[in-house]
């Protein structure tokens, strides 16, 4: 299980239903994550494009600002994606939702238990995640999908917050080497003394279907290629390759993955 962390100070309400479990914990890191202003650049991309936005949506109303987690709050599954679409979930307000990485995304979760339709369209379309939690390293969308380093460092106060809230997770699905790589150091930063076999597994290297156990109380760590379009079609990532993924988080919780 993960250590508690401290959850930043914020005001204010976010969108969604966020359901049973620890709403109260949950509703300050989302707060938190709605509220931020940390990084100019990237709040100034979202409220361009927000203002802009792209032709087929024109009549649409963007959300244009950062983007908390979904799901369950009892969740034993935790996916780690990227950022945010720029006319996918900074239109939409919810996470992987309104684009066709959503869409390929639920698919693989509908097909192994954990959401309860295979697309993510919109944020009253209806989709629950059962025991399956989504957020993002970085909670504004980036130009070019590239987030800077210190942006990424930045934001991990808010995934610091929205986990530190969510207390069983047993298994983390990383979406992508940021994903990856972000997961990692915040669990680096959580523990900057931890002993020199588990600071090895802290960077371990990302790949498709890699599975690292952090330690004792962690979860486990699985890798996956992300599910945006430059992968998907190309056939990097085919929808067979992350419902495997999928369905090998559901037997590591079959198993007895520590939760």
């Amino acid at each position: 299980m993960l250590s508690a962390r401290r959850p930043p100070s914020a005001a204010g309400t976010t969108p969604g239903v966020i359901g049973g479990g620890r709403p109260a914990a949950l509703a300050v890191a989302r707060a938190g994550i709605v509220n931020c202003e940390l990084c100019p650049r990237l709040r100034s991309y979202c409220r361009r494009i927000a203002r802009d936005k792209k032709a087929a949506h024109r009549e649409d109303t963007y959300w244009g600002r950062p983007v908390p987690g979904f799901g369950d709050p009892d969740a034993r599954v935790l996916i780690v994606g990227l950022a945010p679409a720029a006319h996918g979930a900074n239109r939409t307000g919810r996470v992987f939702t309104g684009d066709g990485s959503g869409d390929f995304l639920m698919s693989a979760l509908h097909a192994n238990g954990f959401a309860s339709i295979p697309t993510a369209r919109r944020p009253d379309d209806g989709l629950v995640l059962r025991d399956a939690y989504i957020l993002s390293v970085v909670r504004c969308a980036p130009p070019d999908n590239k987030p800077t380093p210190d942006e990424i460092a930045s934001c991990r106060v808010h995934l610091t917050a929205e986990i530190s809230a969510l207390r069983r997770i047993a298994v983390v699905v990383a979406l992508g080497r940021i994903a990856w790589d972000g997961y990692l150091a915040y669990l680096r930063e959580g523990e900057p003394r931890a002993e020199p076999g588990a600071r090895r597994q802290r960077r371990a290297l990302f790949g498709h279907g890699a599975l690292v156990s952090i330690g004792p109380g962690e979860p486990a760590l699985l890798g996956s290629y992300h599910p945006s379009r430059q992968n998907t079609n190309t056939g990097r990532l085919t929808p067979g390759m992350l419902n495997d993924i999928f369905a090998r988080a559901r037997r590591l919780l079959a198993d007895g993955a520590d939760v």
